[in-house]
């Protein structure tokens, strides 16, 4: 089967599980040497842009944040060509001023998440990555130009502080996030974000503010029928939104994570673990020599010495 290729791709969350614009010309679920992705990607056109849409929670809202694919996720649009992902999602405010309804375009990351498996790489390959900036710069900013065609409150930056869930946050856990600078809280953004480094594909995040998190005095507590009511009332201007932005996004060219890997893996070629090599491919292929191959590996596989 003929996969058909795509420039940009598309993460959805809770509230945008697809894209009504799309045009959908097919659906693929690339099989990756990390699993199966969350669900079928949606390929087809919008505003004159190949995108493949995905639906992170897979369909059915059936993974929670921790049990997300997001590995698998991120190398089935590496193999599918994408050469830029954005990701939509569903935010709680820390700030007054982010109100339930906008859209923010967030600039930074803070890590409170504590059971994901945040790389591709471990024993055998070994690559240090850098994540400041946490999003790729220009894919913000075509974000921002865009903003005009949302016809509601879109803001520029914001620190995302990404939890494990399911659960909610307390409310001495929420005036903590507040505390060490946080104006967002959600818990999907990483591993994506950093994932994504790895994988060498810039990565832009429009958030949708759906509640006050549980700090605001004045506020209810958050529940799931609240998020996704105001998910679905704003759903349809943060697709404008990625809409416009579309086709500046897709015109971007080189872009510094796209060569993320560049001096960032540290075990030595021969020593690397054929088992990973492979199972990396996608990934490091144009980074280690192809001749390369492990001594360790060699000494492994060599027949006892009867001698």
């Amino acid at each position: 089967m003929i996969v058909p290729r795509i420039d940009v791709g598309v993460l959805g969350g809770s509230g945008l599980a697809g894209m009504p614009g799309l045009d959908i010309t097919s659906e693929v679920r690339p099989a990756t040497t990390f699993g199966l992705p969350s669900g079928d990607v949606r390929i087809g056109t919008l505003s004159g842009v190949r995108v493949g849409f995905l639906g992170r929670h897979g369909d059915g809202h059936t993974f929670p944040p921790e049990s997300i694919p997001n590995r698998a996720n991120i190398l089935a649009f590496k193999q599918l060509g994408a050469r830029f992902l954005v990701a939509v999602t569903a935010v709680g405010s820390l700030r007054e001023e982010l109100r339930p309804g906008d859209l923010v375009v967030p600039h930074d990351l803070l890590d409170r998440t504590t059971r994901r498996v945040r790389t591709f790489f471990g024993p055998g390959l070994v690559a240090h990555v850098g994540l400041a900036p946490a999003f790729c710069e220009a894919g913000r900013r075509c974000l921002l130009d865009a903003a005009p065609a949302a016809e509601r409150p879109v803001h520029d930056g914001g620190t995302l502080v990404v939890i494990d869930g399911p659960r909610f946050s307390t409310r001495a856990e929420s005036e903590f996030h507040r505390t060490v600078g946080g104006d967002l809280v959600g818990m999907t953004a990483l591993p994506e974000a950093a994932l994504a480094r790895e994988a060498e594909l810039p990565y832009a995040s429009l958030a949708v503010v759906t509640d006050y998190d549980v700090w605001h005095p004045t506020h209810g507590d958050v529940s799931v029928a609240h998020v996704l009511a105001t998910m679905r009332a704003a759903a349809g201007s943060a697709q404008a939104l990625l809409a416009a932005a579309l086709p500046a996004i897709a015109a971007l060219g080189e872009q510094p994570a796209h060569s993320a890997l560049a001096g960032a893996i540290q075990t030595d070629p021969t020593a690397v673990d054929p088992a990973m090599r492979t199972r990396l491919e996608t990934l490091v292929g144009r980074h280690l020599p192809r001749e390369t191959v492990s001594s360790r590996s060699m000494q492994a596989n060599r027949e006892p010495d009867d001698g």
